[in-house]
């Protein structure tokens, strides 16, 4: 079964990374391209047999790696879920993270530092990857951390110009904060369930009832986590000035895969905020102000890449 080399498919970008960051500034730029998009193909092409293979799973397969955090009764396996949703994303992000690389090959290759840019985003890829696969909430915050991480790397990759330097700290800080609320929320869970695994969370949460206030404070603290990672009002104003970064960047992350990963934790979570009606009138009043405010904003702008991060 193809499903049980999901492994495999965070493990190439990571390779990419590792053999480009030791041995890339020794490298023609044609090799270093031919690595950078060769292991996203690969990753790719796996997403793609295993999506055919799992597509029609509803309930999802578990692929447990190895015993990640055991101590007193709190147990993190290091384990990957392979279900719909996670599979829709793998499609996303390799799809469109290989098409990224390969336009990055022609964009950067005047750069001197090419081999260091592709490093970056290989990384960036396996950390992205780590958040959609894993199969609870903590091996979703070490990709959620290392995606922003890896965005400071690459927003501010020109690093000799001070501008794009403050733009980087700006997202970087920024993103904390929304973090901050992402990882009371993940303790808060455990507290209360007794576990941070998925399955394990959700079955319990179905015996509570609707409204719990406890289960609205998980909820929110999630969503500010949200709010931060794909620029909801307040904690926006990031995303415009991220723009600073080279263009691939703008495409990889803030259009298309970063962006999009407080979606994927709400959809992830989706039983817990089916359960806090009021969250999610929350949630739908600032997506909705966010997207009329901004929009407004963007109306008003010069700049065609902060038109789009408005947008």
């Amino acid at each position: 079964m193809l499903t049980n080399l999901v492994w495999l498919i965070p493990t190439f970008p990571l390779l990419g990374f590792v053999l480009l960051g030791l041995f890339g500034k020794n490298l023609s730029k044609n090799t270093v391209a031919l690595i950078g998009c060769g292991t996203m193909l690969l990753s790719l092409t796996l997403s793609l047999g295993i999506f055919i293979e799992a597509k029609d799973n509803a309930t999802g397969i578990t692929i447990k790696l190895f015993d990640w955090i055991n101590t007193g009764s709190f147990s993190a396996p290091f384990a990957f879920l392979v279900d719909p949703l996670s599979l829709l994303f793998l499609l996303i992000i390799t799809g469109v993270g290989f098409l990224i690389h390969v336009y990055s090959a022609g964009y950067m290759h005047h750069d001197d530092a090419f081999w260091r840019f592709f490093a970056y985003l290989n990384l960036f890829i396996f950390f992205m990857l780590l958040l959609v696969l894993g199969d609870n909430y903590l091996i979703m915050f070490v990709g959620w951390e290392g995606v922003g991480l890896c965005s400071y790397l690459l927003i501010g990759f020109w690093f000799k110009n001070t501008d794009y330097n403050k733009a980087a700290n700006k997202a970087f800080i920024m993103n904390r904060v929304g973090d901050l609320g992402f990882i009371l929320g993940v303790i808060l869970i455990y507290t209360t369930f007794g576990s941070i695994r998925y399955h394990e969370v959700f079955d319990v949460a179905n015996s509570f009832a609707s409204g719990t206030a406890i289960i609205i404070t998980i909820t929110l603290l999630l969503f500010v986590g949200a709010t931060g990672k794909s620029a909801q009002i307040p904690l926006y104003t990031w995303l415009p000035d991220a723009m600073a970064g080279p263009t691939p960047v703008s495409a990889l992350i803030h259009a298309a895969t970063m962006v999009t990963a407080g979606i994927y934790m709400i959809a992830r979570s989706n039983i817990l905020f089916t359960l806090a009606p009021l969250t999610m009138d929350i949630v739908a009043g600032i997506g909705l102000f966010t997207a009329i405010f901004a929009a407004t904003i963007g109306l008003f702008q010069n700049d065609i890449k902060k038109v789009l991060a408005y947008s």
